[in-house]
């Protein structure tokens, strides 16, 4: 057996970033960033007000209270868009909305609640310092200034972004194409009706969930029965079309585990099977080199635990980051912290465990239980779960209020 780490080193080391495709910004969402985008121009690109008020000069302004304001003389407005500015003067000012330009020889905006209009005037009950309500030319980015690196997944505030700058399209990587395959002579699909010996299939509707969660979805999903010809054809199959392959089940060292033996028929490089975790042992992981029409593609292959808990960790842990990687996503690292462990675990393997938990605070500090129902067939733990306890491969107990290392449940990347 490999150790995780080792098995997460070996499996980064093998996975290809997928090319790029050009894509409106209206359909940007989901996808990964394949270029650094530099400011095009200042942002924001002219002084602009942040408040309605009044663009005023400051020094007017010095003395100004509430029981007695400081008198100016109205010469105008300015709404959000208009290429006219009067000028502001000492002693004048232009009324101004949110986003309007500020007027040549106005250093300051008074909000409009300090301020009262009449006759053509308007009395000001408060000072101003000088920039006061003002965003300037370049405040946030001067042009030429990177405001997005490349590797960034592009989520709504990003795509603001981009449209800030003008960009009506960008660079991306594409989405890898994914099929899963589920075997099993047990398993049937939601819905209908079970006969004796049968189980629904979970594990690809949960799959293909966690899936969706990051932007993805399977092309095309199999349900397989345990019969080595026809699995064989199948996964030939399923290599030809997609990028990704997936297998649930089939993976261990039972009678009807044939994934593995036919995936290396099938000319896959076996990189690593059975890594020393619970759960997830017998996770499988390979590689498929098919010459395409410009240049050699490394197709991935994965093969996961049956058990629904264990094909859900175990595609948390190894297929999200690999998939993360294939379309260009910085490296990001899972959000771990230290918890208070509020209940004693004991474990008889010498393998990594995950125990699947709840982290909440208690007086200000975290604490984390585990949940109930830990077998890795029972999905009501991981269902209730917001976090995985670390269970360090060489420890066989963990006792209560032990500071414990815990990592957030977030399906999405």
């Amino acid at each position: 057996m490999i150790d995780y780490q080792q098995a997460l080193n070996k499996l980064r080391a093998n996975v290809d970033t997928l090319p790029r495709k050009r894509v409106k910004i209206e359909e940007a969402a989901g996808y990964t960033l394949g270029q650094k985008i530099s400011a095009r121009a200042d942002m924001p690109t002219f002084d602009r007000s942040a408040m309605d008020g009044y663009a005023v000069c400051h020094a007017d302004l010095a003395s100004a209270t509430a029981r007695k304001p400081v008198w100016l003389n109205l010469i105008g407005t300015i709404y959000a868009g208009d290429p006219a500015r009067p000028p502001v003067r000492s002693e004048t000012a232009v009324r101004i909305m949110t986003g309007a330009g500020v007027p040549q020889g106005a250093d300051a905006v008074v909000i409009k609640e300090n301020c009262r209009e009449s006759g053509g005037r308007v009395a000001v009950q408060k000072p101003v310092g000088p920039g006061e309500n003002i965003r300037r030319r370049g405040g946030e980015f001067k042009r030429g200034a990177e405001i997005l690196s490349a590797g960034m997944k592009i989520t709504p505030p990003v795509i603001g972004l981009l449209a800030t700058d003008g960009h009506a399209s960008v660079f991306v990587h594409r989405k890898p194409r994914i099929t899963l395959v589920v075997t099993g002579n047990e398993l049937i699909a939601p819905g209908k009706r079970l006969r004796q010996g049968q189980i629904y299939d979970a594990n690809s509707v949960a799959v293909g969930a966690a899936l969706h969660e990051m932007g993805l979805k399977a092309s095309a999903i199999l349900r397989l029965k345990d019969d080595k010809p026809a699995l064989k054809d199948a996964l030939a199959r399923a290599l030809g079309s997609a990028d990704v392959v997936i297998a649930l089940g089939g993976v261990s060292v039972g009678d009807r585990d044939f994934v593995k033996d036919i995936f290396e028929d099938l000319g896959v490089e076996t990189i690593f099977w059975r890594v020393a975790i619970k759960p997830g042992k017998p996770t499988y992981f390979g590689r498929s080199r098919s010459k395409g029409r410009t240049k050699k593609t490394r197709k991935l292959v994965f093969g996961l635990p049956g058990n629904p808990v264990s094909a859900l960790v175990t595609f948390h842990k190894f297929v999200k980051p690999a998939l993360s990687q294939m379309m260009g996503t910085l490296d990001e690292k899972p959000i771990k912290l230290t918890a208070t462990l509020q209940k004693k675990l004991r474990k008889n393997t010498s393998r990594l465990e995950w125990v699947r938990g709840v982290l909440s605070t208690r007086r200000g500090k975290f604490v984390v239980a585990p949940t109930t129902g830990q077998d890795s067939h029972m999905l009501g733990g991981l269902a209730h779960a917001n976090c995985l306890i670390e269970f360090p491969r060489h420890k066989t107990s963990l006792g209560k209020n032990t500071i414990v290392e815990v990592e957030l449940l977030n399906w999405k990347v």
